[in-house]
């Protein structure tokens, strides 16, 4: 029998692509990648423009109608000092703040350092605050506040008792009074009852002695009238 020819690799070799297209391909699929992420890329960008420009948007639309209302106070209140003030009164204004820079910066280093002196005498302050309230406190307890009313009191009572001329009779005798109890710190020569008698014919210590009886009769009459006075409402308790 005759040999049949194979024509079996000869179909393969005619299906199969040429070398050189299929490199082809595969560059033409290589671009389309390239292409495909750049599309993608510019969709994501024109997506981030679009919402910022809505969220400018939005912005816009909420800030227009607060800036309007400024704009509108802002007119309103200087249309009311507009008859005071005019451009002239701002620019000299402003000049003076900024030639006196200076000056406001060492008034605000002032400021700071009256700051730092307040927190520093702070705790100090405190201290001495709690140190008096405890001396006022023990002078309460011992009872100075009632003993200087009671003193007041007295002072009001003598005050509205003495006329100016009975001021001016003790400011005469003051200086005799205090010389009188410096004589108390002096030794006492003689207390014999002899050497007391013969001071006795002294005009001048029985005037004092006179002086004195007044005085201690003025004190037992002011005793017995206080005495008559507690003793009234008691006899009317033991009355009823």
């Amino acid at each position: 029998m005759d040999q049949l020819p194979d024509t079996t690799g000869a179909a393969a070799r005619a299906a199969a692509p040429p070398a050189g297209d299929t490199a082809d391909l595969a560059a033409l699929n290589q671009k389309l990648d390239v292409l495909s992420v750049q599309v993608s890329y510019l969709i994501e960008q024109a997506q981030e423009t679009a919402r910022r420009q809505r969220e400018r948007s939005e912005l816009m639309h909420d800030a227009l109608p607060i800036a309007n209302d400024a704009i509108n106070l802002v007119t309103d209140q200087l249309a009311e000092i507009q008859e005071y003030i005019d451009l002239s009164d701002i620019l000299r204004v402003t000049k003076r703040i900024m030639r006196s820079g200076r000056t406001i910066e060492k008034l605000f280093d002032q400021v700071d350092s009256l700051l730092d002196l307040a927190a520093t005498m702070g705790p100090l302050a405190n201290d001495m605050v709690e140190k008096a309230s405890d001396q006022l406190e023990t002078a309460e307890r011992r009872g100075y506040f009632a003993l200087a009313k009671g003193g007041a009191r007295a002072i009001d009572r003598v005050a509205a008792s003495l006329t100016p001329e009975d001021l001016d009779c003790l400011a005469d005798n003051a200086v005799v009074v205090i010389s009188a109890f410096k004589g108390l710190c002096q030794p006492v020569e003689s207390t014999s009852l002899r050497s007391l008698l013969g001071q006795m014919r002294d005009p001048d210590v029985r005037r004092g002695l006179a002086v004195a009886m007044r005085m201690l009769g003025a004190v037992g009459e002011q005793s017995a009238a206080r005495q008559a006075g507690a003793a009234g409402p008691a006899a009317e308790y033991r009355a009823e």
